[in-house]
């Protein structure tokens, strides 16, 4: 199956049914739930911000050196516009820094969110920082060394106490974290690689490391891996708790570690990507923020790992699908489906790097390439036709077909139908959607009914569609799609 370069997207229905979206409230968790069953090649189907501060004033915050004045009658506002922007840009920088402190997980991540807290009254009376970063950064370690001094000064006071912590394969001293630090020179991956620990279930790493390292909700992880929030906030308590009552310590892993954790961290790369290139909720369809960061954080894990196939096809399926962002809107902010994208708007150049790095994951596979890289070859061949109309779609069936075998998710499955509409039409597509919703798992997927209403549209059945419309658009929040649904009922209404 020969994959060349061009422009890039993955199948959709009438647009693309992969993001995962906020399910109905389930009263338990769908048997044979699939970890992160988005695949971020594909459009929508058918479709902690901090409160502000009050300063005491009507003008400007004073700004000392190193710092930048409100403007008068704004303060409140630009400092709790500056806390929230810190918090999306720099989280995970400002926690990796201070866990080297704590060597603990929730301590560290107490001691940020105080740093952040600090923030606002801070920022407030002496203006916003030149360096954000640098400054919750500093605040946050400050703090971690003032628990470490109590937790010490205690140690000394309740000699009788205390019971040494026993050396275990969970949790050694220093010396690990330094060998580890060495493997791994960026702090933020670093820390991706700590929060995926074996002895979680690998749900539970893939949620922790979106709660603390990339700044998630527990409403947004609950989204991409398609359970209720309840549900999610659960698994997270209970990953926690294992982690106390297993004593398991941050720790790097070492070289030797790191191939056993891959996958997760790959899910979590990935995730973290589909989080932001379809926003869950909000105004704008993409959060360029959480995007960009999980493209870091791909690259760099081909620069640790350039021997690992998958690393590279996650990299490729991540360029390729972030190359068409300037064309998934109009001017006017309306999204617009892969068939009405102006393809001369793409990333070229991205897309040539993706698609080199699609032939060499499928060559390192050993004849039997995984799941990122499949992805990655299905977002190429979408890349290189020339338009909508003319793009290979048997082809895409057979690299379907395989990625089904590879990671048999109903999201898969759901994609491979609009595939199907494409070379055999609407009603056998239409079939599998009808047996996607017997088996359930989906059921709270906006994308299967959105999915189902475009084939019924295509159809000539503008009463069922209009009812599948509007399922889809109870389940969709994002402000976008909401307006794009909104459209197609308008549409077949008439």
């Amino acid at each position: 199956m020969p994959v060349t370069a061009h422009a890039a997207s993955p199948p959709e229905p009438g647009e693309p049914a992969g993001r995962q979206t906020r399910p109905h409230k389930q009263p338990g968790e769908p048997a044979g739930q699939q970890v992160r069953p988005h695949q971020p090649g594909q459009e929508a189907a058918g479709a902690g911000a901090a409160s502000a501060a009050a300063t005491g004033t009507d003008g400007a915050a004073a700004a000392g050196p190193g710092y930048v004045a409100a403007g008068p009658g704004d303060a409140g506002a630009a400092v709790a516009g500056a806390v929230a922007d810190a918090h999306r840009r720099e989280w995970a920088f400002v926690l990796a820094a201070t866990v080297r402190v704590t060597r603990d997980l929730d301590a560290a991540q107490e001691c940020v969110q105080d740093a952040y807290v600090a923030a606002l009254d801070a920022w407030a009376r002496q203006g916003v920082p030149r360096n954000p970063g640098a400054w919750l950064t500093t605040a946050a370690r400050r703090r971690a060394l003032d628990l470490l001094r109590r937790d010490r000064t205690l140690r000394a006071k309740l000699p009788l106490l205390v019971v040494p912590e026993p050396v275990t394969d969970a949790g050694v001293g220093e010396g690990a974290a330094d060998e580890g630090a060495a493997v791994i020179p960026d702090d933020r991956l670093r820390l991706v690689f700590t929060c995926c620990h074996p002895a979680l279930a690998r749900e539970a790493q893939v949620a922790l490391t979106l709660r603390l390292v990339c700044g998630l909700s527990t409403a947004q992880i609950a989204q991409a891996f398609l359970v209720s929030e309840t549900t999610m906030a659960a698994r997270v308590t209970r990953a926690k708790k294992k982690i106390s009552a297993a004593r398991i310590a941050y720790r790097v892993p070492e070289a030797a570690e790191l191939p056993d954790r891959l996958d997760a961290v790959l899910t979590a790369v990935h995730l973290l990507y589909t989080t932001g290139h379809t926003a869950p909720d909000g105004q704008e369809l993409v959060r360029a923020d959480l995007a960009d960061r999980a493209i870091d954080l791909a690259r760099m894990l081909t620069g640790l790992m350039p021997d690992e196939p998958e690393a590279r096809g996650l990299l490729a399926l991540l360029l390729i699908t972030n190359a068409r962002r300037a064309a998934r809107t109009d001017r006017q902010g309306n999204l617009l489906l892969l068939e009405d994208q102006d393809r001369s708007l793409w990333d070229a150049a991205a897309i040539a790097a993706g698609a080199a790095l699609v032939l060499d994951a499928l060559r390192g596979g050993g004849g039997r390439p995984g799941r990122f890289a499949l992805q990655a070859a299905i977002a190429a061949v979408h890349a290189e036709a020339p338009s909508y109309q003319d793009t290979d779609w048997p082809q895409l069936l057979e690299l379907y077909d395989a990625l089904l075998r590879a990671w048999p998710s109903p999201v898969v499955a759901l994609n491979r139908a609009v595939v199907v509409a494409m070379v055999s039409g609407p009603e056998p597509a239409l079939a599998e959607i009808a047996r996607l919703e017997q088996d359930g798992r989906i059921s709270g997927y906006r994308y299967l009914p959105a999915t189902k209403a475009d084939l019924l549209r295509r159809l000539g059945r503008p009463a069922e569609a209009r009812l599948a419309y509007q399922v889809a658009l109870e389940l969709t929040d994002n402000a976008s799609e909401r307006a794009f649904i909104s459209r197609r009922i308008a549409e077949v209404s008439r």
